[in-house]
This record gives structure tokens, sequence and C-alpha cells, in this order.
């Protein structure tokens, strides 16, 4: 096999980085190697990395293991204990290329990320078999929500420079990707600590403007209160700016909210998603939500389900609470393994009719599609669409939809 297999686990922010982590590896020259990079948001993330990582040894026993990302960034000695694996590196360390060299003897190359004061703009020519590509504006986080490790496995909150953005994106559009999905850890912090303090909707508005051949944009998961009037008038008025947001929501829950340590309240996120779409009708809003958080009776988790409803959400990642060691919230009264599955298996029956019910009044409409595969793509807002055309993937089609199923469009070459 030429070059290492990198296994991604986790959010956007881990993909971008598997694409640096592949370039410096083969940079480094590390050919026959298994990079596993680790997510570490719930302990069932952290189960299946350890799975991984086995099955990586029985299907290449001669393989060099390396391990990063945010589990091993958390806790690199127990990773480093396993059997299978011969290196173990942090979220710094997996971006640099000596981290890789065949030379190293050491077996834990990770620093502690928390003096971390820079993010480097890596320049990624494209992404293993992808049709959109993400691009890293922001890294770290600076809020303690009451359930998160994150902050401990990504470090402070800081950014990348406009202009290496810029270029990122000129770069990733000359190499033909039609589509470019902005990432980090708390996307909304972007700018506070960049001279002159710019905001994110400062930097979606230069970015569209200094790269006016870029066809389309997105944004990945940001936090209600943090989203500044700029960017909410380019959500609702920029066509390039892809009308589908993913909210960071967690609870509709006030009482749970706080005890979260969450900065916004449920009013703020229904008030946004009724402002965002009476601007701009087609938008559709996904949201990351808990199940089971310690504490929650059935009058708050009942709040969360009718969240759905009230917000309109389309787009559902749903999770049962996972406890994480030494966060304020494993010391909270847990509710039982059993309930919390219980009540995330509700969120979701209620986010697929939501989907469903989406979907169905699409029907009769147009859309462009961005093909992803043969006779399959996404449409403006993110819905997958089947097309029964023999397009090239990676292009933008224009399609009717004339019908749908439960799970997604079904379209034809508009006339």
């Amino acid at each position: 096999m030429t070059g290492a297999e990198v296994i991604t686990f986790g959010c956007r922010l881990n993909s971008y980085e598997s694409e640096v982590v592949r370039e410096q590896a083969a940079r480094a020259g590390l050919d026959d190697a298994v990079i596993i990079n680790t997510c570490a948001v719930t302990g069932e993330a952290v189960r299946q990395a350890r799975q991984a990582i086995r099955k990586a040894r029985r299907l290449r026993p001669g393989a060099k293991i390396v391990v990063t990302g945010c589990a091993a960034q958390l806790a690199p000695e127990t990773f480093a204990a396993m059997a299978e694996v011969d290196r173990v590196l942090g979220n710094q360390e997996k971006l640099r290329r000596e981290s890789f060299l065949a030379d190293l003897v050491d077996d834990i190359l990770v620093d502690d990320i928390m003096t971390a004061r820079q993010v480097a703009g890596h320049l990624v020519p494209g992404f293993d078999g992808r049709t959109r590509a993400f691009v890293q504006i922001q890294q770290g986080c600076d809020h303690r929500c009451t359930f998160c490790v994150i902050p401990f496995a990504r470090g402070p909150a800081r950014s990348v420079p406009m202009g290496a953005i810029v270029n990122q994106v000129r770069a990733l559009v000359a190499n033909g990707y039609c589509e470019v999905v902005l990432t980090g850890v708390d996307m909304t912090a972007y700018g506070a600590d960049l001279p002159g303090r710019p905001a994110l909707g400062e930097l979606v508005r230069r970015l569209l403007r200094a790269v006016p051949e870029l066809p389309r944009l997105r944004l990945s998961s940001l936090d209600v209160v943090e989203i500044d009037a700029e960017l909410e008038r380019l959500l609702g008025d920029e066509g390039r700016l892809m009308p589908h947001l993913h909210l960071s929501l967690q609870s509709g829950d006030d009482l749970i909210l706080k005890r979260m340590k969450r900065r916004h309240a449920r009013a703020d996120a229904v008030a946004l998603c009724d402002r965002l779409r009476a601007r701009r009708p087609e938008m559709v809003f996904g949201a990351d939500l808990i199940a089971g958080f310690p504490t929650e009776g059935e009058a708050q988790f009942g709040n969360t389900l009718s969240l759905i409803d009230d917000c309109g959400l389309t787009f559902l990642h749903v999770f049962p609470y996972s406890a994480r060691a030494g966060t304020p919230a494993a010391r909270m009264p847990q509710v039982p393994g059993p309930e919390r599955r219980r009540r995330a298996a509700l969120l979701r029956r209620r986010g697929e009719a939501a989907l469903a019910d989406f979907l169905t009044s699409r029907v009769g409409r147009r859309a462009r599609v961005l093909v992803e595969r043969a006779g399959q793509g996404r449409c403006e807002q993110f819905a997958v669409t089947d097309i029964a055309a023999d397009i090239a993937v990676g292009a933008i089609v224009d399609v009717e939809i004339a019908a749908a199923t439960s799970d997604r469009l079904i379209g034809r070459i508009a006339a």
C-alpha cells in the first residue's frame, strides 16, 4: 500500500486535520502505517477508537500503528499501553512532519496543549474521496461547559489569520472544489485573538468577496448567542452561503442549559431560527442534542423534544449523555443509562419525522445539487438527493425534485 492509511473519528475539524496528517506522514516517508485520529466527545467514541486500533493490527500486522486526536491528547498513556500501538501523538504534534519520522524513539509525543497560543493555517490541496473541502478557521475553546472535555484536548481558542484562510480556499477552488466548509472547535469565537478582533461575519464577507469563483460556502456548528449581526445578515441574503445551519443547542430546557453552563436560553434558539427563516424561507437547521443530562426529568426532556418543532429542526445529531471523567456534570445526579438511551431514541424518531416532512415539502421544487458519487449528491439544504443521470462527480447541477423518501430526495435533471 502506498501512503499511510488515516482512519478518522469525530468532527469536521478532525476530517480537515486528517488530510494534514496524511500529508505530513507522506513528507516524513511514513508509508506502511495506519494512523487513527480519535475523538473524545463521548465514551463510545473512545471505545470505537480502541476497537479500530485492534482491528488495524489484525488487518495490517506489519504496519506501524500511530494514534492521535482528542482521546490521545487526553489519555496518551492508556493508548501507549495497548500492545498494538507504536506511537501516540498529541493534537499539535500530529500536524508536524517530524512527529512521523521513522527513527524517533519516543512512543509518546504529547505536549501541554493548554499552552498553545497560535494555530497554523495548513494548505491542504485536496481531500481524499470527498467532493467538498474543509478549511480550519479556528482552534480550541475558552468556554467550560460542564459536560465537555474538548477544551482540554484542543487548548485555548485561537484563530487562523484571514489571509491564510483566503489562500486555502483559493487553492481548493483552483483544484476543482465547488463547495467549502469552514470549521473549528468554537467557530463563533473567531477573531477575538486577532488584531482588530474581526468577527466571523467579517471573515465570511471578506472571503466571499476575495474568492468570487467559489460557488458554495457552508459553516459547521455555531453557537446561537454568538452569531454576530453581519453573519446573520449574510445568512439571510448571500446566495453562495448555503441555507443550512447546524446549531450547538444541546438542550431545550433553560434549567438544564444553566447546569450545562451553556450561554443561551431556549428562547434565544427559537428567536434565531424564526428570524433567519423569515428572512430566507428555504433555510433549514440542524442541531446537537444531549439526551439524559444529569438531573434531567421528564418535563425538562419534554422541552428538548418540543424544541425540534419550535425551532423547525431538520437534521439532528443526538447523543445519550456520556459522563466524562473530571467534568462537573459527572459529579451531578445521573439519569440511568437505559433512560438516557430511551430519550435519545425518542429524539431521533422525532427528528426522522421532521426530516421526512421537510423532504416531502421540497417535492415539485428545483434544487442545485453537488454530485458526490454516481447518481447521488446533496442539495443546498444538505439533503441527500438521488439523480438518475450520468453526471460527473464534483459538478453542480440543476435538478427538479420529483419525489421524496423518508431520508432523501429523488430528482431529475431540470429541463
